[in-house]
Formats: C-alpha cells, sequence, structure tokens
C-alpha cells in the first residue's frame, strides 16, 4: 500500500513531469559528455526521460503497477544505438539523482511530508528505480546478443561464400574483407579441421585465442570439418598458428599455402583439406602443406595411392598385426629420423642393429632397397598412404617375439 502523503506528493509532481523531464535530459546531457551520450537525439532523451518518470510517479502514487516494458524497449535502443552499457548507466544514476532532487525539493516547499514520509518515499524510489533499471540492462543485453547472432551468422555466409569460391565482384569482395575484419590483400591461410563428431567444433574458441595473440580470423563450421580463414600479418604469425593449433586440436588439422588475394581461398581450401588427410588418421597431426609434401602428395589421390600402398607394402599389411605394427612404426622412425638407424633406436628404445635387421625384413618382403632413391620413395608414399587411412578393428594377433 502506498502512504497517502507520499502519493499525494508523487501526484504533485506527476502534473510538472513535462517539465521535469526537459530538465532530467539536459541534466543527463550536461553530465554524460564524456560517456558517448550525444548520439542519443534531445528528443529522443526528453522523451525517454518523461516515460521512465511518469512509470515512476504513476507507481509512487499507487495509480499503476510498474511498468518495465517501456524500460526494456530503450535499453534495447541504447544497444542499438552502439552507446557503451556504462554510459546508459552513467545517464541512469545522473538521472535517479535528479528525480530524487525535485522529490526533496517538492516536499521541502509545499511541506507534504515530513521527514519520516521522505526515507519511506526515498526507499519505495530505490526499489522503483531499481526495477527500471534492471530491465533496461536486460533489453539492452537482449539486444547485443540477437545483433552478436546476426553478426556471426553473416560472418559465417560469407566465409561460406569463400570458401566454395563463389563468383564475387570487387565491391562484395571488399565488403566481405569489411565484413570479416580482414584487409582486402594477404597474406591469408585456410585452416581445415577434423571435427570430433557432428556438429561439435575442432578447435573451440579458435578466433578468441588467436586474436589474444593479434591474429585475425574467421571461421565457418560445417558437419564434418572446422574452417578458417586466417589473415597472417607477420611472419610470426604462422608460427603462433601453428602453436594454437597443436595445443588445441583434437583431431587432424591441415594448413593451406599461404594467399594474398581472398579469390583465391576456394584453391586453399582444397590444399588445406589434402595436407589436413596428409595426418595420420585418428591422430592429433597438425599438417602443414608446404611442410609436408610427401604427406600431402599421398594424400591428394586416395584410391591411387591406396593401391601403390597395397602394391608396396601389401607384403607387410599380410603379417599378423603386431608384427606389421613393429615393421611400419620402425619404417616410419627411420624416414623420421632422416634415414639414420642410430636416432630410430633412440625413438623406438632399441639396438641400432635391431632397427638394420627390421629394415632389411622390409626391404626383402617389399622387394624395395632402402639405399635405392626409387625404391626409398615408393617406400616414403606407400607408408604415407597406409598411415592417412583409418583401419578397421582387427583381431588379436600372436605377439612377436
Amino acid at each position: 500500500m502506498v502512504d497517502k502523503e507520499i502519493s499525494t506528493l508523487a501526484t504533485a509532481l506527476l502534473e510538472r513531469v513535462e517539465d521535469l523531464a526537459k530538465g532530467m535530459a539536459a541534466r543527463i546531457r550536461a553530465g554524460s559528455r564524456d560517456y558517448q551520450y550525444d548520439v542519443v537525439p534531445e528528443d529522443e532523451l526528453a522523451e525517454a526521460c518523461r516515460i521512465h518518470l511518469g512509470n515512476a510517479l504513476r507507481a509512487l502514487t499507487g495509480q499503476a503497477p510498474l511498468d518495465t516494458e517501456a524500460a526494456t524497449r530503450i535499453g534495447r535502443r541504447r544497444a542499438l544505438q552502439n552507446v557503451p552499457l556504462p554510459a546508459v548507466m552513467t545517464a541512469y544514476r545522473i538521472g535517479v539523482k535528479y528525480f530524487w532532487e525535485a522529490v526533496v525539493a517538492e516536499a521541502t516547499s509545499n511541506s507534504l511530508v515530513g521527514s519520516d514520509k521522505l526515507v519511506a518515499a526515498a526507499s519505495a524510489m530505490w526499489v522503483i528505480q531499481d526495477g527500471i533499471t534492471e530491465a533496461m540492462v536486460s533489453g539492452y543485453h537482449d539486444a547485443v546478443a540477437q545483433r552478436l547472432l546476426a553478426s556471426d551468422q553473416e560472418c559465417s555466409a560469407l566465409v561460406e561464400a569463400l570458401l566454395e569460391g563463389r563468383s564475387m565482384d570487387v565491391d562484395a569482395l571488399w565488403s566481405a574483407a569489411e565484413a570479416l575484419g580482414v584487409p582486402r590483400n594477404g597474406p591469408f591461410t585456410v585452416v581445415a579441421a577434423e571435427v570430433p563428431q557432428i556438429g561439435r567444433q575442432a578447435l573451440p574458441e579458435v578466433a578468441a585465442l588467436l586474436s589474444r595473440r593479434g591474429i585475425r580470423s574467421a571461421w565457418r563450421l560445417r558437419p564434418d570439418l572446422q574452417l578458417g580463414i586466417v589473415y597472417l600479418r607477420s611472419p610470426r604469425a604462422l608460427d603462433d598458428l601453428l602453436g594454437v593449433l597443436r595445443q588445441h586440436a583434437e583431431r587432424r588439422v591441415g594448413v593451406s599455402p599461404s594467399y594474398d588475394d581472398l579469390y583465391g581461398t576456394g584453391d586453399a581450401l582444397r590444399f588445406a583439406k589434402v595436407a589436413m588427410r596428409g595426418g595420420d588418421a585418428e591422430s592429433r597431426a597438425v599438417t602443414v602443406f608446404d611442410d609436408s609434401l610427401v604427406a600431402v602428395a599421398a594424400a591428394g589421390a586416395p584410391d591411387v595411392m591406396a593401391r601403390v600402398a597395397a602394391h608396396v607394402l601389401g607384403p607387410i599389411e599380410a603379417l599378423p598385426v603386431d608384427e606389421r605394427e613393429l615393421m611400419l612404426d620402425t619404417l616410419d622412425a627411420w624416414f623420421s629420423c632422416g634415414g639414420s638407424a642410430e636416432e630410430a633406436a633412440k625413438s623406438l628404445y632399441v639396438h641400432p642393429n635391431t632397427v638394420r635387421m627390421r629394415l632389411r625384413r622390409i626391404a626383402e618382403r617389399t622387394g624395395r632397397s632402402i639405399t635405392d632413391p626409387r625404391g626409398i620413395a615408393e617406400l616414403s608414399l606407400a607408408l604415407r598412404a597406409v598411415r592417412q587411412t583409418p583401419k578397421p578393428p582387427s583381431p588379436e594377433s600372436t605377439p612377436v617375439e
């Protein structure tokens, strides 16, 4: 229940609401110059003050319950006008102070309420203002969320258009670059990351992670891949990008060669996908196209390389599972160590002679010499093709002695 004296005070103020609204708007305008509030037109600000004052005073008179819908609409409006929320909150604080001064002045000049009632009026007024402010903030956040969603959808559509290599005129390409927050000219690179499952990001929050390192990027999630266009503003940017990818990747990731024109994004995507397939199946390998030519060559024509692998490594693949994996791991380590049996032995925790013995067995079974360049090239390509192909579950075999 509203006290009769407070109701009388509020009613008296309600009769002067137009003048009070103009005075409040002027006070807000004068006190908010450092908070970018000048973007709000004067008549609009005065109208917002009139609405808030009217709602608050009617609630104090007991004539009507507090209407917060208007505050919600005004909050949305300020967000659309790009007024920072701290600036809006500053304006509301100035407005509340002005309102309280008007209440005190009216009570003092007309002796409508005593000091005890004025305290009660203050308590009621702050409750009302809290309700108005909360509604405004809620509307502001709703508008920001909707704008971010729309921006994300627009960005996603533009990324998709570039990745698909759709025909775009110069103006459209400039607009796409501006919307994505990247310059018109590169260098750029495309990242293709295998998703763990449909609808799940392969690289969660990757745009934010790269942004912290000063790297601009735009991303698109497809059912099987997460794709990104990354602006490499400095030579170090590629190293920073690879560091983030290696730290956060859950499955295979491919990185295209760099390119300078956004028109080349479609071709770069093709190279990124080939590089991704160049990594070992079901691994977290990050494969850079230009740095992994054997791997991308093997991944570039999967059907052809499957036949090459079967022809070259068929005798190894026919071994029991454990023995086959032992041979392939040894060959893989030997290639990774630049053909050094000693270094391969260290990585496998065996004696160098054990590595040499296994390599001789591989050469005997495949008919490819590990000293002949052609034989080495064929073994290398076949091995990459085998590693890149997911294997179906196999029954356990007898351990190799």
